[in-house]
C-alpha cells in the first residue's frame, strides 16, 4: 500500500492517471504528447505507476497500451472506509468510465484489471474454478460446470437461480482461463450477447510467493450494459479473491 501512496504523491503521475481517466488504453506516444518531459521521463513515471498496481499494460502488435487498474484503488477503499475517506475513495473507484468505442477494438482490450496475491498460481486456479470458493467472493455465485474447453458453465446464487452463464473457450491450468460471459440477473444485461473474460495467472519470479492475477474483459461491443457493470464489479471480485486466499475469510458477508 505504501507504493500506491508514493506513486500518487507525484503530480506528473497524477496527470498520467487523469489522462487515462479521460481516455483509457493509450500508448506511450499519446501520453508523451501531453507532458513537457522526455520520453524516458514519462516511461519512468509509468513504470512506477505499474509497479504500484495503479495501471496495467497490454501489448497489441508493436504497440503497448496503458489502462487504469481499479482493483488497486479498491484496496484503498476497503482498508480506509470512514466518514473522512469515503467520499475520496468512492471517487477513486470510479476513475475508469465507459468511453466511446474505438475502431480497433479487436486489437485493444478495453477493461484490464490486475491484482497481486500472496499465494501460488495453483491456489488462484482453485479459487477461480471451485464452486465452494467462488461462492465466497463472486457475489455469492457458485461456478458449476466441467472446466474444459468447449464445456458450458453457469453461476448459481444460493437459491439455485442462474446469475450468469457461458462457455469455457480455453482452459490451461494454472495459467490461463478464457470464458464467454452472459450476465443474467439484470434485465438490462440478460438480453445482450455474451462478452469474454480472460484470466491470466502469473507467478512473480522477482517476488517469491506472489502471484499476479490479470482479468481482461472484451468483445462487449454488443453488450454495453454488461461492460458498465463489470467495469466496477470485477475490481470487487478480484479484491474478494485476494482477501479469501490470503485470510481464509470473505471480503464481505
Amino acid at each position: 500500500m505504501d507504493d500506491i501512496f508514493k506513486a500518487l504523491a507525484d503530480p506528473s503521475r497524477r496527470t498520467l492517471l487523469d489522462l487515462l481517466y479521460e481516455k483509457d488504453g493509450r500508448t506511450l506516444n499519446e501520453l508523451c504528447a501531453h507532458l513537457q518531459m522526455s520520453r524516458f521521463g514519462v516511461m519512468k513515471h509509468l513504470r512506477i505507476l505499474e509497479e504500484a498496481g495503479l495501471l496495467t499494460t497490454r501489448r497489441a502488435g508493436r504497440e503497448k497500451y496503458h489502462y487504469l487498474n481499479p482493483a488497486a484503488i479498491r484496496q484503498i477503499h476497503d482498508q480506509w472506509v470512514s466518514k473522512y475517506a469515503e467520499p475520496w475513495a468512492a471517487g477513486l473507484s470510479r476513475l475508469k468510465q465507459e468511453l466511446e468505442r474505438e475502431p480497433d477494438m479487436e486489437r485493444k482490450p478495453r477493461h484490464v484489471q490486475r491484482i497481486a496475491i500472496r499465494t501460488s498460481p495453483e491456489q488462484v486456479w482453485s479459487a477461480l474454478t471451485a464452486p465452494e470458493k467462488t461462492s465466497q467472493y463472486w457475489y455469492n455465485g457458485a461456478l458449476r460446470g466441467e472446466v474444459r474447453a468447449g464445456a458450458p458453465y453457469e453461476i448459481l446464487n444460493p437459491q439455485g437461480k442462474q446469475q450468469a452463464r457461458g462457455e469455457f473457450l480455453a482452459v490451461e491450468p494454472p495459467r490461463r482461463l478464457v470464458m464467454t460471459w452472459q450476465l443474467l440477473e439484470l434485465a438490462k444485461t440478460a438480453e445482450e450477447k455474451p462478452s469474454r473474460l480472460t484470466w491470466e495467472i502469473e507467478a512473480r519470479a522477482d517476488f517469491p510467493g506472489v502471484t499476479l492475477v490479470t482479468v481482461v474483459h472484451d468483445e462487449f461491443e454488443e453488450a454495453p450494459n454488461t461492460a458498465r457493470v463489470l467495469e466496477e464489479g470485477l475490481s470487487i471480485v478480484l479484491s474478494g479473491m485476494k482477501t479469501l486466499i490470503e485470510t481464509g475469510r470473505p471480503l464481505t458477508s
